[in-house]
This record gives structure tokens, C-alpha cells and sequence, in this order.
């Protein structure tokens, strides 16, 4: 995990914190916000963004050292006592992860080639997020510190994989704080993946993939088990799958046997991929509808055509200033959904809105229970894959929540 390094490095800044900021982090939270700094130290003309600090009590206790930020959140931090963060660090961190998924039998899996090697805060790497498709390593950046270690973190991936991975894709771009101002630009850090669209497996179904093109990494990686929840459910369904982006619940719903399935989204591409994706799995004869229509309109007039609906939208809360409207828009478009399904109906709803808890998703849904006068029960309540671990430390990192309801 790197070296220990001596009692004083005086080439790294030290941050100072107020007076009691440190009890979050003696629970070992991995955040540090601007609010509790008391002062900086450091040489010359100040603190880079990106930069490795040490962060001390206002008493000068060593209690931290992470990634410099500018913004609401100082420090993210890397590591609890004084170690080195270099290269020998960067793979003994990133093989702890790999180790997490080749417990969870996802490494070597033919049926599944396709899932999260690093998770942020989830694997102690707060602002990294590596996901694998098939022999391609695509890297997002969320903080300038990783940012910057970037072609460390690549070679770390590929010594991992003892050669098995033959590209490193970062994606970036879209994900790094506006005012840093890096002048990011997507590309390949390591190889050069020999086709795009790729075509991967999950759960022996199959989808194409395009991470040089696609929103986030390519896939959603975390649906992936909730995807084979559909699949289990749709069996003779007559089926509408909202925000449908690459159709990967559409995809599961024919595997399961439903009878007919609507894929919609606003977006055109996005309509084009789960055509193709259906057709990859089960050529021209599924019953198969897609339309680039705006989700939320559509749900004022459905009927009674479905009697299974999966409603899985886009953050709706990218942040608390925004959660009141976001609350309603998750209301709005439940019991739109709960008051048309057909009697007997299965409706998958998400919020992947971090700042939306469980609990207060749940009182919502329950509200648009009450709105459509529905009798519903709840069959299952779910959340990320295991290859999105939550740190014990850092609950904020539990962002998706779902629920399944059974609508009389």
C-alpha cells in the first residue's frame, strides 16, 4: 500500500482544522469541507488544486492525507495515516478492488464481461470510477487529483489484469469540476479498442456498447442486477419502459418472456441503441416499440395498455437546493404510473439521486400511492450491486434506491 513516510514531509501543505472538525474524520468519513478549515501551510505560491496535503487537528495531530480541492469539499481524503501515494500505493489500492470482484465472481465470468472495478468512495478512492467492458478499462475523474494521476492509475489497472486488459479509455471530460479549467479531453491513455459499438455480456444477454460516444461510461451498470429482477417478472407482461436509454430492462423483459415491451426516451440516439440491443438478442420478431418521446407526457395518457412499468429517470436532485422540485417530480410521475397500470401490475420505480435517502423516496411513492387511490404493496426494496460497494464510513455513497410494487 506504499511506503511510510517520515514524521514531517515538508514538501506536502498542512491544513489546519477548526477547533472539533476532526470528529468526521476519526469516524473516517473521507470528505473534509471548506467550512472546517482553520488555515493552510504551505511553500511558495500556494496550494494547486489536484495537490496531495496532510490535514492536522488545531491541536497538530496528523489525522489525514488526500486530494486538494477547491469547492464545498477541501479534501477528499486518500488515506488515515502518513503513507506515500505513488505508484506502488496506486496498485496495492486498485488490486484491493479487483480482489472485492473477483470475490464477487465477476473477473473471470463468461456470462458477465461487463461490470465496476472502482467504485469512489466505495473502494477508498474517493472521485475515481473505473468501469470494465470486456478488455477495456474506461476511467472517469471526478476530482482534479485524480485527474492528474491519471496515467499512474492506468498503468496500475493494466498491471492488475497481468496484461489482460489491452485498453484504458479516460472519459473525463464531463465529469471534472467546470471552473478547474483543464482543457480535458476524452481518449484512449493505454491501447485502442479494436471495434466501437463493443459488444458485451451481462447475465448472458448481450448489449453494444459505446464508451467513446454514450452517456456516463457507456452502460448502467448499476441496474445489473435489478435488470435480472425484471427478467424474473415480465413472463406474458405487456411492458413500458420508461427513460430507456440503451434498453437493457426492455432486453430483459423479452428474455423473462414478456409479450410485448415499449421502450421510450427523450433522446433519439438513445431509442436507436435498445432497437439494436433487442435485435442483438432476439433478431426482428420481439414485439417491440421505441419511441423518442418525452417520458413524462407520455405518462398522462398510457390506459391501461401495461400491466408492468419501470420507471428509472435521470437524477432528478443533482444536489439539496434542488430537492423540493425533484421530490414532486418523482410524486408526479409514480402515480402517473400507479393510476394506469392494470389491476394486478408490477411497477419497478428508481431515484439514483444521491441526495434523495431511501426513506425519503419511500415517503414519496407512498404519496403517489395515495394520490392514485391504489391499493400497493411493496415486493422488494433495492439498491446498487455489490460492485458498487458503500463505504460503512460514507452512507452518501447508497444512491440508488428502488422499489417494486405490486399494484391491485
Amino acid at each position: 500500500m506504499g511506503h511510510i513516510t517520515e514524521d514531517r514531509d515538508d514538501a506536502i501543505a498542512r491544513i489546519y482544522l477548526r477547533r472539533g472538525k476532526e470528529e468526521s474524520l476519526l469516524r473516517r468519513h473521507p470528505w473534509i469541507f471548506s467550512g472546517a478549515l482553520e488555515r493552510i501551510e504551505c511553500a511558495g505560491d500556494g496550494i494547486a488544486e489536484g495537490e496531495i496535503v496532510d490535514v492536522y487537528t488545531s491541536r497538530g495531530e496528523f489525522i489525514a492525507r488526500g486530494h486538494y480541492q477547491i469547492g464545498s469539499i477541501a479534501v477528499r481524503v486518500l488515506a488515515f495515516e502518513r503513507v506515500a501515494i505513488d505508484r506502488a500505493w496506486w496498485c496495492g489500492r486498485i488490486g484491493e478492488a479487483y480482489a472485492l470482484r473477483r470475490a464477487l465472481s465477476l473477473t473471470d465470468n463468461p456470462s458477465t464481461d461487463c461490470y465496476r472495478l472502482v467504485h469512489g468512495e466505495g473502494d477508498s478512492l474517493p472521485g475515481l470510477v473505473v468501469d470494465i467492458y470486456g478488455t477495456t478499462a474506461v476511467v472517469q475523474c471526478h476530482s482534479v487529483g485524480m485527474y492528474r494521476s491519471r496515467s499512474v492509475i492506468a498503468d496500475a489497472i493494466c498491471e492488475c489484469y497481468d496484461g489482460r486488459i489491452e485498453a484504458v479509455y479516460d472519459k473525463s471530460s464531463q465529469t471534472l469540476p467546470f471552473k478547474a479549467d483543464l482543457g480535458a479531453v476524452d481518449g484512449y491513455l493505454r491501447g485502442r479498442a479494436a471495434q466501437m459499438p463493443l459488444t458485451v455480456s451481462e447475465n448472458g444477454l448481450l448489449y453494444n456498447v459505446d464508451w467513446e460516444h454514450g452517456q456516463k461510461t457507456g452502460f448502467f451498470l448499476d441496474q445489473r442486477v435489478n435488470r435480472d429482477l425484471v427478467r424474473r417478472y415480465a413472463r406474458g407482461r405487456n411492458v413500458l419502459n420508461t427513460f430507456c436509454y440503451t434498453g437493457g430492462f426492455s432486453v430483459n423483459a423479452f428474455a423473462g418472456g414478456a409479450a410485448e415491451v415499449c421502450s421510450i426516451d427523450s433522446s433519439e440516439r438513445a431509442v436507436q441503441l435498445a432497437e439494436k440491443n433487442v435485435r442483438l438478442n432476439f433478431g426482428d420478431g420481439a414485439r417491440h416499440t421505441a419511441l423518442a418521446v418525452d417520458a413524462v407526457e407520455y405518462l398522462k395518457s398510457i390506459g391501461d395498455r401495461y400491466d408492468m412499468i419501470i420507471l428509472d429517470p435521470p437524477a432528478f436532485a443533482k444536489h439539496h437546493k434542488v430537492l423540493g422540485n425533484a421530490l414532486q417530480g418523482y410524486k408526479r410521475i409514480n402515480a402517473r404510473a400507479m393510476s394506469q397500470i392494470r389491476p394486478g401490475g408490477i411497477l419497478f420505480t428508481f431515484s439514483c439521486s444521491q441526495a434523495v435517502s431511501r426513506d425519503l423516496f419511500r415517503t414519496t411513492v407512498f404519496s403517489a400511492a395515495a394520490i392514485a387511490g391504489r391499493r400497493v404493496r411493496i415486493l422488494h426494496q433495492l439498491t446498487q450491486p455489490a460492485d458498487h460497494p458503500v463505504n460503512i464510513y460514507h452512507p452518501e455513497g447508497e444512491y440508488l434506491k428502488g422499489l417494486v410494487l405490486y399494484v391491485e
